[in-house]
């Protein structure tokens, strides 16, 4: 008796299925514009009518459950995705500024090692003259005159120290 009660339900739910799941699928992709987002709430939908199969009497009463809870369900949805929206950019914004700072640090530290490397690599007057000039801010005639040496030797040498630059850092150029 009870398997006869059984198969009729069955009977009932898959007729039920095959009538509005089209109908309630179109009905939730216009609010959701997502196709699996409304095939996920149809399905739901169509569980929790299983789960109800002996609580709702008659199809009327089932086609307004049916389209009231694809409503309901897809509101939820909006709902939920701006919310989750909204926490992923709050997130993004949130790990952003970490992320470039520890970034251009990074380089910062990167960049500052290879310009000590490159300043090791130069000859010992051209250190001192280009060290003078970019590090402690001297004009040309001032270094000139405290290495007793002509202003021309001096822009000889810092063009010469920018050039060993220019070709050993020309990757962050």
């Amino acid at each position: 008796m009870q398997d006869k009660y059984y198969k009729n339900q069955m009977a009932e739910y898959c007729r039920l299925f095959h009538a509005y799941y089209a109908k309630l699928h179109r009905y939730a992709f216009t609010m959701l514009k997502e196709n699996s987002a409304a095939e996920d709430i149809v399905q739901t939908v169509f569980l929790k009518l299983w789960e109800k199969k002996g609580q709702l009497l008659g199809e009327e009463k089932v086609g307004s459950y049916l389209y009231k809870s694809t409503y309901n369900l897809s509101l939820n949805y909006i709902r939920d995705s701006k919310t989750r929206g909204k926490h992923k950019q709050d997130a993004a914004q949130a790990i952003d500024p970490l992320v470039d700072n520890t970034h251009d640090k990074i380089l910062a530290t990167d960049l500052s090692l290879r310009i000590r490397g490159v300043m090791e690599e130069l000859p010992p007057q051209c250190r001192l003259i280009f060290l003078k000039s970019r590090v402690e801010g001297k004009k040309y005639a001032e270094i000139a005159s405290e290495l007793n040496i002509s202003v021309k030797t001096i822009e000889v040498q810092i063009g010469k120290a920018l050039k060993v630059f220019r070709e050993k850092l020309k990757d962050y150029l």
